[in-house]
């Protein structure tokens, strides 16, 4: 098992280094632009009525990570919203190494494929510095969760953090990756 590497690994080594590396014209390898870390957040705002669905969404998410979801806690009380400080407010997870990189693969070939009325994602969600944001209405399109014991479904961010210096080489490292924009 310690010889395994995630499809799309081997794939940004065998393709997408070479391709990005004669697209951009870099003079150096390390120059070439790579995934740094994947955040995943589900904030569960009914958390402060009911405790347990705090649990139960990092269960979920846990699930879909494939590694120990950290529950998240207000910083400030907001007495409109009934939040005191401290109270839990959602669970995020970050993924690096091979467990980004399955995680990737299984958001680009299964999960998004899975979403009702799918026509691609927005080209135009990167921050400036080379990340990519996008969120999920539905938390069920992940094979990992079980249909049948969701006590409810919530929506989840997705931030991928690359090494890129602009949206552009950014872009071009998820359109190696098969990421779907739409046009």
């Amino acid at each position: 098992m310690a010889d395994y590497t995630p499809r799309l690994k081997s794939q940004y080594k065998d393709a997408v280094r070479p391709a990005m590396k004669e697209e951009f014209a870099y003079k150096n390898d390390m120059q070439i632009p790579k995934l740094d870390k994947i955040v995943l957040n589900m904030g569960v705002g009914e958390a402060v009525a009911d405790s347990k669905k705090i649990r139960s969404a990092e269960a979920d998410l846990s699930a879909i990570a494939g590694q120990k979801a950290v529950i998240t806690k207000a910083k400030n009380s907001i007495a409109g919203f009934r939040v005191r400080e401290g109270m839990p407010l959602g669970t995020k997870v970050t993924l690096r190494g091979d467990r980004m990189y399955e995680f990737l693969d299984r958001l680009i070939t299964v999960a998004m494929p899975r979403v009702r009325d799918f026509r691609g994602v927005s080209p135009k969600s990167f921050d400036g510095r080379g990340n990519y944001a996008l969120g999920l209405k539905e938390h069920i399109v992940f094979p990992e969760i079980d249909f049948d014991k969701v006590d409810q479904m919530w929506g989840m961010d997705i931030v991928i953090c690359t090494t890129a210096k602009t949206d552009a080489e950014a872009k071009s490292l998820l359109k190696h990756f098969n990421m779907p924009f739409t046009s």
